[in-house]
This record gives structure tokens, C-alpha cells and sequence, in this order.
């Protein structure tokens, strides 16, 4: 069984969000907390409260062990960039491009042996 969480639309570089999630992948999810909780990263921010949304999902909606669960996967996709222009002399403009990204988030349970 496995539950997931997407956040979308953030004012993040996707290169430097993937380097924050190869750290949990793999993960258990209180060891996956407790490392984004100890990053001073922006990403380490927006990745846990992803996974606290795929956690409780797999809680509430597929009865799921919490104690159990894992970070299967993560996703972090660059979305097209946020533009805004910056007026400049002579009539011209210059457009200014941030980055927008989206992350999802799988956890699963681990199979008891």
C-alpha cells in the first residue's frame, strides 16, 4: 500500500530541493523528519510539510502504520518559470525569471516478515 502528497507552485530551485530529498529517500519517516527538522535548507521546509501530508494520508485514508511507514520515492519537478519585469531606461524592460517547482511525495509500509 503506498500514499502520496503533492505540493505544487513553490518559489524553489528544483536542483537544489533534489539535493535536500536524496538525504530521506529510503528513509523511515521519523528518521526523514528528523533530518529535514535539523536542515537550515528552504526545500528542508517545504519537503516536510509534504511528507506530513503523505503521512497522514496514508493514516487516515489507507489505514496505514505510521511506525511502519517508509519514503519510498520523491518526485521534485521544475514547473515553467514565475516571470516579472523590471522597468529599465530608455523604454526597455528587463524580465526577471524565478524558478517554481512542485514536489510528491510516496510513502509506503514496510512488509512484516
Amino acid at each position: 500500500m503506498e500514499a502520496y502528497a503533492i505540493e505544487r507552485h513553490l518559489r524553489l530551485s528544483a536542483s537544489k530541493a533534489r539535493l535536500v530529498a536524496e538525504l530521506i529517500k529510503g528513509k523511515s519517516v521519523t528518521e526523514a523528519r528528523a533530518i529535514l527538522r535539523a536542515l537550515p535548507h528552504k526545500a528542508a521546509r517545504y519537503l516536510e510539510k509534504a511528507l506530513n501530508s503523505a503521512i497522514a494520508n496514508g493514516v487516515n485514508n489507507f489505514k496505514m502504520d505510521e511506525d511502519l511507514m517508509y519514503v519510498s520515492d520523491i518526485f521534485i519537478d521544475a514547473e515553467g518559470p514565475l516571470k516579472r519585469v523590471l522597468p529599465r531606461g530608455f523604454g526597455r524592460a528587463d524580465i526577471i525569471r524565478r524558478p517554481i517547482s512542485q514536489i510528491k511525495i510516496i510513502v509506503k509500509e514496510k512488509e512484516e516478515v
